[in-house]
């Protein structure tokens, strides 16, 4: 098990890595963060409007399970949604630079840091 910063800085080794946090989405509150060129404190409060959303909407459809990841892609950079099941309620996200990242190796690594977390 690894703690919210150790965690937090293993995201940082990826290629392409800008920042990262760990939110609860219920509160929008930052539970640890790293990293720059994103207000992170701004992202985990709109994203977590995301989360809350696409969780009503899974609802309304009479969808069960839950979300792997979300993934929103802009023109210059990637960011990664990944709730975590183990930890209701919160979720780690990760900013990427589109022209650095592996998307494919980002999610894997977004979900080892999910599974190994402690809070």
């Amino acid at each position: 098990m690894a703690s919210i910063d150790a965690s937090l800085q293993e995201l940082m080794t990826l290629d392409g890595a800008m920042g990262g946090c760990v939110v609860d989405y219920m509160s929008g509150m930052v539970l640890g963060s790293i990293g720059s060129g994103v207000d992170l404190e701004l992202a985990a409060a709109g994203n977590s409007q995301v989360v809350k959303a696409k969780m009503e909407t899974m609802k309304s459809l009479g969808i069960n399970g839950g979300i792997n990841d979300i993934l929103i892609t802009l023109d210059t950079q990637l960011h990664i949604i990944r709730p975590t099941p183990k930890h209701q309620d919160l979720f780690i996200y990760l900013v990427l630079d589109k022209a650095k990242a592996n998307l494919a190796l980002a999610r894997r690594k977004v979900q080892s840091i999910e599974d190994s977390i402690e809070i």
